[in-house]
């Protein structure tokens, strides 16, 4: 019997971009919703995620945390999908996808939250200042339909992801480059379905919240 694949998450979470990734890798999982709070702080979780945090993915006896981290396993515990290039030529693969999750998140973060780095201490900071990271992604995806080369890609799904919550919330510029590459990616079917679940689990969330 193949190992149990559990998916622990909150719809209103980083959960959606491993939900993402689940649907492309196309294989049965199990779905655990925790809400915020207590629940997710719970002893019984937290043997899960000592951070009492979501999204986590549990397989047979692995467990995974981090968002990239959960991108990664899956596209490598299920090959064929398809989801990583072979691994001589991964180079790209795993820049961007570890750039999404260190100078982008800090960059766009620091955005939301108003904090600014003094310019004499950018060198501090792993991003170095927005503008440069934001152009540094823009160069990559110029002439590129994705953003490891001419096939889809998990890293895909994580940098789309980090990118369309920026257009969305106005912590990433918006740049011709950047929506044209999200619109290559909003409509794959398997991020259609991601979005109807967690969407219908938002809707039922807060019809349970107000009856």
């Amino acid at each position: 019997m193949a190992d149990e694949l559990v998916f622990y998450t909150n719809p209103m979470s980083r959960g959606r971009i491993a939900r993402w990734m689940l649907e492309e890798i196309g294989q049965p999982y199990r779905t655990e919703v925790l809400e915020f709070g207590p629940e997710m702080k719970s002893d019984a979780y937290r043997a899960v995620n000592l951070m009492g945090k979501v999204p986590a993915i549990r397989h047979g006896n692995q467990v995974v945390t981090e968002v990239p981290a959960i991108c990664a396993y899956l596209a490598d515990a299920f090959p064929e999908a398809g989801l990583a290039p072979e691994p001589a030529r991964r180079g790209d693969y795993y820049r961007w996808l570890f750039f999404a999750a260190g100078p982008l998140e800090a960059a766009t973060t620091n955005r939301a939250l108003g904090v600014e780095v003094p310019e004499d201490r950018r060198g501090m900071v792993g991003y170095g200042s927005l503008e440069d990271t934001l152009n540094t992604l823009e160069a990559a995806l110029a002439g590129r339909e994705y953003i490891a080369g001419d096939r889809f890609s998990a890293a895909d799904v994580y940098v789309g992801s980090h990118i369309g919550w920026g257009l969305r919330f106005q912590t990433i510029d918006p740049r011709h480059v950047f929506a044209d590459y999200c619109g290559r990616l909003v409509n794959r079917p398997a991020a259609v379905r991601a979005r109807e679940i967690d969407d219908d689990l938002m809707r039922k969330s807060f019809k349970e919240n107000v009856e």
